[in-house]
């Protein structure tokens, strides 16, 4: 079957790695403006703090719930492309309800918040397991780098362009007609590959008894846990302006991260951000009365952010699972990221004033650097021997080019 010229370092044809990109885009990009939404309409709503409280652990139960669910079930009880299609119908379904039971009440936005969170996380798991199956180990950094670098382009785009410039209804139009073009997508594209008779599903309790997936899952809890309660002492317009900006640098260093990930390993991408990050928060520390620490420390966080995407997000889980069903490792790797989330919107109102920039700046860069520490000790998940069939590779092709120069 014939490959798109730049598609062919990426080891897929080109209607995969097409399906892959859109299914995967369409699902990231459509949760991150429905959240936003969501958010617009907790905002425009007067009701009091608790109840907001209360809306919040509702949607998060909900994605965390209906992820590890949904993971459990796919290719047990309903078969993966099954259960990606009813996700995706559920998804259009949801965007319409507050457009049908109005948004004027807590009630009503609960109700919407608790859909949204299940037509997010019932499927997220079987989205990202239907990346790892068609990507080849080798190639899969690289390809998870591309995607989430066309996430945050789309993400950024509906941010700044459909939304702000419409109405609640024609926001949810928006919303339900472009979760539809993933869902038609999807069913035009699918793959009717079935696993493998060897393929097994392990239980969570076998997963998180592994030490591979502890060394490297502890550190990403403990960055996700550092940004989520800092991130409420940083000022207003820096927060609005690495938001902007901070996609845009994500989405350059996801590829950058993803193609060395392929070839120097998954390893030496993730000391290199968290490294990156230690020294941010440590500058933050020093000096954080000054507007320039806070924008140093926003492109620094941007490019880390960029490399932890690539490869916590996209493509570590997806090695771990190597042999296995990866359902329930992508379930495990994305809760600390949602649940990090639901903490920074918990302790936003508290955080700031119960600790000094000072000291809380200086204990995350201290514990960033300690988080360093399980993953000298995890294997390297990127086999040794593809990385030396790469380099042999290169040197063939070198020593070609010399021959030629000199014939």
């Amino acid at each position: 079957m014939l490959k798109l010229g730049f598609l062919v370092n990426f080891g897929v044809t080109r209607k995969r790695f097409l399906a892959i990109l859109l299914i995967v885009l369409n699902a990231f990009t459509w949760y991150l403006v429905a959240f936003e939404v969501l958010t617009h309409m907790l905002e425009a709503v007067n009701i009091n703090p608790e109840e907001i409280v209360i809306i919040w652990t509702i949607h998060f139960g909900a994605i965390s719930c209906a992820a590890l669910i949904g993971a459990t079930v796919s290719d047990r009880l309903i078969s993966r492309n099954n259960l990606l299609a009813l996700w995706m119908s559920l998804g259009v379904v949801s965007s319409f309800v507050p457009a049908v039971i109005g948004t004027a009440s807590s009630t009503s936005i609960a109700v919407f918040s608790f859909l949204l969170g299940v037509a997010f996380g019932l499927g997220m798991p079987s989205c990202m397991g239907y990346f790892a199956d068609f990507t080849a180990i080798e190639k899969r950094g690289r390809s998870g780098g591309v995607i989430y670098f066309a996430i945050c382009v789309g993400a950024f785009l509906l941010w700044t362009t459909l939304i702000p410039l419409t109405r609640l209804v024609e926001q949810l139009v928006i919303l339900a007609i472009w979760r539809g073009f993933g869902l038609a997508t999807f069913l035009i594209l699918k793959s009717e590959k079935k696993y493998e008779k060897r393929k097994k599903s392990p239980s969570y309790v076998a997963i998180l008894g592994k030490k591979p997936l502890l060394f490297y899952l502890i550190p990403w809890i403990m960055f996700c846990l550092i940004d989520s309660l800092t991130r409420p002492i940083f000022p207003p317009d820096i927060v609005r302006l690495s938001m902007i900006i901070g996609s845009i640098i994500t989405g350059l260093f996801a590829l950058v991260g993803g193609l060395f990930s392929d070839s120097l390993g998954r390893k030496p991408v993730v000391i290199t951000g968290f490294v990156l990050l230690g020294i941010g928060y440590a500058i933050l520390g020093l000096f954080p009365e000054h507007s320039i620490a806070f924008y140093l420390f926003s492109g620094l966080d941007g490019i880390a952010w960029g490399m932890f995407s690539a490869v916590f997000l996209m493509t570590l889980w997806g090695d771990l699972a190597e042999g296995v069903i990866p359902e329930k490792y992508y379930a495990i790797g994305g809760l600390p990221y949602l649940l990090s989330s639901f903490l920074t919107l918990l302790g936003a109102p508290y955080i700031s004033a119960l600790f000094s920039p000072y000291t809380t700046f200086s204990l995350a860069s201290f514990f960033l650097f300690l988080a360093v520490f399980p993953i000298l000790f995890a294997p390297e998940t990127l086999p040794e021997k593809k990385m030396k069939e790469r380099e042999l590779k290169k040197y063939i092709e070198k020593a070609k080019n010399i021959k030629e120069k000199y014939d």
